[in-house]
């Protein structure tokens, strides 16, 4: 028992001493100065003030997240202009008076004969969402056969007159042929050739016979009544014609014709699948007077709904001749497109001559692989 008291108090006295050692040593150490660091190579500082040069050239063209503030992702100038002119629901508040308007009605009652209003909103980029409570008008005593020939005499019973000047299709007619509603002279378009604007739709099938392509599904972008769709279903050719009714009953004689009319603005985007139509046609609708942004536009979409090797027809395009030249005939060249037929005319009418204006007629052809 005293053995191992003495080993106990001799590991404490080591104890004891090493740690007063210890604190002697650290002492020492914090008064004395540390000993001076070797001199640096000059050519380490060269190599290190090179490397930080650069690495602030690089901060300065890329500046870190921290540095920087967040901003938000800027919108397409292009995305901004389309929410202006083409019918989608961000156009409708700035006509917040003609939406109310038009959405002023009777719940589960017959819904107001205001197409017109609803066209105008259209045109104005604002495609107004259906009614939901209210039931479409339609002619009560409507005839129980239609015609089953697209150029037979329309029946003037079969529409809802109240809101036209004319109140029956033989009225129209004699208004203006031109409008569309004579069959007799609508029977003729399309299928004779008095000048090189002029493509017949024998010539148009023969053109894509011979370069081996097919025409089946076709889209005539403001195509009136619908007669050259009534011409070609003759040929047994399904064409989808996108027609408005201003000033008169345009989609109601197309329907009645036995086709089907797509109630839609020239700036809208075309209500077709990608890559599925053999043509697209664009009629008198397509002219100057539309904007050369939303021309540019329309142009992309009929190049989006063509399949490979589907023809792009402007028929009787007119624009001042300068125009042409500058403007239109290149937003086309850049499709493209193979030229198939190019023809270019003098508009003799007195507007025309008036404004130096010409006709294109053109036909063009998609390109197989692009």
């Amino acid at each position: 028992m005293g053995f191992t008291m003495g080993l106990n108090l001799v590991l404490l006295f080591a104890m004891v001493a090493t740690n007063i050692l210890s604190l002697y040593h650290l002492s020492s150490t914090l008064q004395s100065k540390p000993p001076a660091p070797p001199p640096v190579p000059d050519h380490l500082i060269h190599q290190l003030r090179t490397i930080r040069a650069t690495i602030n050239h690089l901060t300065h063209l890329h500046p870190s997240a921290a540095a920087t503030k967040p901003t938000k992702p800027t919108i397409p100038s292009e995305l901004l202009l389309y929410t202006r002119i083409s019918p989608i629901a961000s156009s409708c508040r700035n006509h917040p008076d003609l939406l109310h308007q038009y959405m002023n009605y009777t719940p589960f009652t017959l819904c107001p004969l205001d197409n017109d209003l609803a066209e105008t909103l259209i045109l104005r980029g604002c495609h107004p969402l259906p009614r939901r409570r209210c039931f479409a008008q339609t002619q009560p005593n409507a005839a129980t056969s239609l015609p089953t020939n697209p150029f037979l005499p329309l029946p003037d019973n079969a529409n809802i007159w109240n809101k036209y000047t004319c109140k029956s299709f033989t009225c129209l007619s004699r208004f203006n042929i031109d409008l569309g509603f004579d069959m007799k002279v609508e029977k003729l378009k399309f299928v004779t050739y008095k000048s090189d604007l002029d493509l017949p739709i024998q010539q148009l099938l023969q053109l894509a016979k011979s370069s081996h392509s097919v025409l089946r599904l076709a889209l005539d972008i403001g195509g009136g009544t619908g007669t050259f769709a009534a011409q070609m279903k003759l040929q047994n050719v399904t064409v989808l014609t996108t027609t408005m009714n201003l000033g008169a009953p345009y989609n109601e004689a197309a329907a009645l014709r036995g086709l089907v009319p797509l109630h839609v603005p020239l700036q809208q985007r075309l209500p077709v699948f990608d890559g599925v139509l053999d043509l697209v046609r664009c009629g008198h609708a397509v002219n100057r007077w539309i904007p050369v942004t939303a021309m540019e536009f329309l142009f992309y979409d009929v190049d989006r709904v063509l399949r490979s090797g589907g023809y792009f027809w402007l028929d009787h395009f007119f624009s001042k001749g300068v125009d042409l030249e500058k403007v239109y005939a290149p937003l086309i060249g850049k499709l493209g497109y193979k030229k198939v037929k190019w023809a270019v005319g003098n508009k003799t009418d007195s507007s025309g001559v008036k404004n130096g204006e010409v006709y294109l007629t053109a036909l063009l052809q998609k390109p197989v692989s692009k």
